[in-house]
């Protein structure tokens, strides 16, 4: 029931972002949309960042799961760029809200996080220290994340090559310490 509840939350403060454009989202629009009092939105989450939060580890352990899946770390990033590229109309009205800085903390942390499992499942930087790991992870993160900020229709035309010249880079270890 609490599961649900949260679901119920999650899908309110989803329609009134994506269907109804709302830029300045407050609990009282979200406790409104799916009606039901302050309290019950308090109870589930602890403020609308939590909200978010929610949803992308949701989102994101369910991602983990499906990428497994998948025959090698290349495949598994395709299918992570073909997610974000789907999320893209999404996302940009969420980071429009008065919470854009903070969703966008928390999905470069998702971001991080999901890399930082891709690297120790393929074993790659054995040789590296935990801080230089986590200097190229954080640099490739970024850069995935900014080529998504400005993703176009030429880059969707050409996936499969940007997918592909990614992962070399990931993989071989170019990266600002090499």
């Amino acid at each position: 029931m609490q599961i649900d509840m949260k679901d119920s939350i999650a899908q309110a403060a989803k329609n009134l972002v994506i269907n109804k454009g709302v830029k300045k989202l407050t609990v009282k629009d979200i406790v409104d949309e799916c009606h039901i009092t302050r309290q019950a939105f308090y109870y589930h989450f602890e403020d609308i960042p939590a909200l978010f939060r929610w949803i992308l580890d949701r989102n994101s352990t369910q991602i983990l799961t499906e990428a497994q899946t998948m025959k090698n770390g290349e495949e598994k990033l395709r299918y992570l760029f073909l997610l974000a590229i789907n999320s893209l109309p999404y996302m940009k009205k969420g980071l429009e809200t008065n919470y854009g800085y903070e969703l966008e903390q928390i999905l470069t942390q998702y971001t991080m996080h999901l890399f930082e499992q891709i690297c120790d499942e393929e074993g790659l930087y054995r040789n590296c220290t935990r801080f230089d790991v986590n200097l190229i992870l954080r640099y490739h993160c970024q850069a995935i994340l900014g080529l998504l900020r400005n993703w176009t229709d030429a880059d969707t035309k050409n996936l499969d090559q940007i997918v592909h010249i990614t992962y070399q880079l990931i993989t071989e270890g170019i990266s600002p310490l090499a």
